[in-house]
């Protein structure tokens, strides 16, 4: 039973492909473009202006643009008209700002220092107050501009919004040309790519670790699924699931010191609990059927997987510490790839029913499930790490591509890949 539509039977199956060595390749982030497909309004946004940031020219990033950007797809956010010449110092014409319709104002400033970093200024105001809500310096080389402009991005979102903004963390997917694929690691808008691993054997199910510092997937390169965690910034890497039989599906428990996986050492496939200081490994679920993708829950009490065990794959969670499966999904014939929001409360999966789409469903039972896309190809849904958003892989005109939506599916963007065929992908969480 292909659980898993495009990789999972291949992951059973652990045929004898050719071995090769992988190599570990560092790229020069991507020439930054910006570039945004939106899709769906939303239904309460917050009207902001932000002005282009003085002197910004200078700097080869066009920051005012990435922070547009950020607030525009996080579905919170409607930009308004930002024409006008302001930075920090200026004090703004509250009256010309009220009759754009602007609740709030983010102006600043770009200044190259002596040593060659960058001097970025910002204030954030409070357009129907006419009161000062944040101002801030931040002094950065010219390789973390991007990453600049995302953070006040995120301080706009958290002043504002009250919670987080998830534009400085990154996202991991899995490229694949010809017979070569590629573990990469964006920033969270798709922009800023970098090349984590390159292999010409297949790279699956990346995972990132709660610290923001590792991630596990599953490599075919000993000709068979083994497990595997990469330290993201040195490369270095270990097997951790090398057992007779495939390795595959892991899941970091919240506090980073166990992975959940998927292992057919004993037999059909089912689920396993890897402690990773000790390399003690322990079997979560026993059944006559099969048993994998798990998740834990945020309190790291439960596991979520998907089993067969009923006459068709549907979502069940049990006890980390064993007990009775319970039945999750009852909705649809066929339900996998469960995701837990951040806060516990909302389940997405895939379900199959005139095709393959994403599902949002709340777990106290208070709500139907809520489809939340419209094309027939979805897989692999996470959540971003303020649960405000999931990025999910599909097919669009014969591509396999990368979109991210807001949760009642009403915005809808397409994730920038530098034009290559994507799909695994992975929201990380806040860097720790």
């Amino acid at each position: 039973m292909p659980i898993r539509r495009r990789h999972f039977s291949a992951a059973l199956s652990a045929s004898l492909l050719p071995i090769a060595p992988a190599s570990l390749l560092t790229a020069p982030p991507a020439s930054a473009q910006f570039r945004v497909e939106v899709s769906g309004i939303g239904a309460t946004q917050l009207p902001i202006a932000v002005t282009r940031l003085r002197d910004e020219d200078r700097s080869g990033q066009a920051l005012s643009q990435i922070i547009r950007a950020d607030l525009d797809t996080s579905g919170v956010f409607r930009l308004v008209d930002s024409s006008g010449a302001l930075d920090e110092r200026s004090q703004p014409q509250w009256a010309d700002w009220r009759a754009r319709s602007a609740d709030a104002l983010l102006v600043g400033s770009v200044s190259r220092l002596a040593d060659g970093r960058f001097d970025v200024r910002y204030k954030l105001w409070d357009v129907l107050k006419s009161q000062e809500l944040a101002a801030q310096s931040l002094v950065v080389p010219a390789a973390d501009l991007r990453l600049a402009a995302h953070r006040i991005a995120d301080m706009v979102h958290d002043k504002l919004v009250g919670e987080p903004g998830v534009n400085a963390t990154r996202i991991a997917y899995v490229s694949r040309v010809a017979n070569r694929y590629t573990l990469r690691i964006t920033d969270a808008d798709g922009e800023g790519a970098q090349s984590a691993l390159a292999s010409p054997q297949p790279i699956i199910s990346p995972a990132w670790a709660p610290d923001g510092r590792r991630l596990a997937y599953v490599s075919f390169e000993d000709g068979k699924a083994v497990v595997m965690v990469q330290d993201v910034s040195s490369g270095e890497r270990r097997r951790v699931a090398a057992f007779k039989g495939s390795n595959s599906a892991p899941a970091w428990s919240p506090d980073g010191t166990r992975l959940a996986v998927t292992l057919t050492r004993d037999g059909l496939s089912q689920v396993y609990l890897l402690d990773l200081a000790g390399d003690a490994v322990r079997r979560l679920t026993t059944s006559s059927a099969i048993d994998t993708e798990a998740c834990f829950s945020p309190d790291g009490r439960q596991v979520y997987f998907v089993s067969d065990r009923g006459g068709g794959p549907q979502v069940y969670r049990m006890p980390t510490g064993g007990g009775s499966a319970e039945r999750v999904t009852f909705q649809g014939a066929y339900n996998i790839s469960p995701a837990l929001s951040p806060d516990g409360r909302l389940l997405a999966y895939i379900t199959r029913e005139n095709g393959f789409r994403v599902m949002l469903m709340p777990l106290d039972g208070s709500a139907p499930p809520l489809a939340l896309t419209d094309t027939a190809d979805d897989e692999s849904p996470s959540f971003a790490p303020n649960g405000r958003l999931l990025i999910y892989a599909t097919r669009s005109a014969g591509r396999d591509v990368l979109m991210t939506t807001t949760l009642d599916g009403k915005i809808r963007r397409r994730v920038p890949t530098q034009g290559l065929d994507v799909r695994e992908p992975a929201w990380g969480p806040y860097i720790r």
